[in-house]
């Protein structure tokens, strides 16, 4: 479910998730990892949707 959400803001943003990643943990690999079954801990899962939730372009 974090993974589709995640997917669906990269869409949207156009935002490369090698970015995303760099931005919210510090890992451009973070999506990357989660594609292949990474799963984050409830902390990181918490910064991912505090960063999409309070996104904003510009």
């Amino acid at each position: 479910m974090l993974l589709r959400t995640i997917e669906t803001f990269l869409r949207k943003t156009g935002m490369p998730w090698t970015k995303f990643g760099r931005l919210v943990a510090h890992d451009p690999r973070l999506v990357g990892d989660m594609r292949r079954g990474r799963q984050p801990g409830p902390a990181m899962a918490r910064r991912i949707e505090i960063f999409i939730n309070s996104y904003v372009e510009g």
